[in-house]
């Protein structure tokens, strides 16, 4: 799926829930690491912006999981996704090149899809949650 609407360039841009405490920190922490750089937007995936721009990505598909609509018009999704934001933040590349060992990305699926199946329990099970 290509993003619609999108310019090609060098920024990354990634579609997160947030509604979402977790998702929200997460971003968050992005943010603080890879925005600096200028390779990464982020965009809630509820926002008007986000459905002006790509609107090939439903709300239902970025509610299941993460986006990552890369400079080329590429999407990837959830655990699929982590790599590449994990190469956009400086001194983090190695623990992309993690995914690429044998077993990794299976077993990453696995761990985010129950992640994000769960992600509000989770978020209310976090320090900080009652904020």
């Amino acid at each position: 799926m290509r993003g619609e609407g999108h310019t090609p360039g060098t920024r990354a841009v990634l579609i997160y829930d947030g509604d979402c405490a977790m998702c929200r920190a997460s971003a968050l922490w992005l943010m603080r690491r890879a925005l600096s750089s200028g390779q990464l937007e982020i965009l809630p995936c509820r926002s008007n912006v986000r459905r002006a721009r790509y609107p090939a990505i439903t709300d239902e598909v970025c509610m299941t999981a993460m986006q990552l609509v890369l400079p080329d018009g590429r999407v990837l999704s959830g655990a699929d996704s982590v790599p590449e934001l994990l190469r956009r933040i400086r001194g983090w590349g190695w623990v992309a090149r993690l995914f690429d060992l044998p077993g990794v990305r299976p077993i990453a699926r696995r761990v985010y899809a129950w992640v994000a199946k769960n992600r509000m329990k989770v978020s209310c099970a976090l320090p900080g949650a009652d904020r």
